[in-house]
């Protein structure tokens, strides 16, 4: 299956999300902030990433930015996994290179869905 990392400041939620993923089959990275997830994106280049906007110093729209910007990582789909659910957030979350946009807490199937189509996507 693939390798995804997590981004998220929170450590609930990405144990949350990462027993849901390893549950499909997945192998899963977490980084606890912006710069942590950019950093681990170049390192371990994913399949993958999964990023929460709100983070100190560099939130998720600013480190979705740095990877879909960068020669070494911008092949990475980035699915922001946000509580922020207003229509421009999802715009700017977008704007900044995001493929998906999912508001927590994700449903499990919609969640599967999303990565399976983008998965799907970026190996064609």
């Amino acid at each position: 299956m693939a390798r995804i990392l997590i981004v998220d400041d929170s450590i609930t939620m990405i144990e949350a999300h990462k027993a849901i993923l390893e549950g499909f089959g997945h192998t899963v990275y977490s980084a606890q902030s912006g710069e942590e997830g950019v950093e681990k994106a170049i390192e371990i280049l994913p399949d993958l990433i999964l990023m929460d906007i709100v983070m100190p110093n560099m939130n998720g729209f600013q480190a979705t930015r740095k990877i879909t910007k960068d020669e070494r990582t911008k092949h990475i789909p980035v699915v922001i996994l946000s509580t922020k659910d207003q229509e421009t957030d999802i715009i700017w979350g977008k704007k900044q290179g995001a493929k998906g946009y999912l508001v927590k807490p994700v449903d499990k199937k919609e969640l599967a869905s999303t990565i399976d189509q983008l998965l799907e996507e970026a190996n064609q």
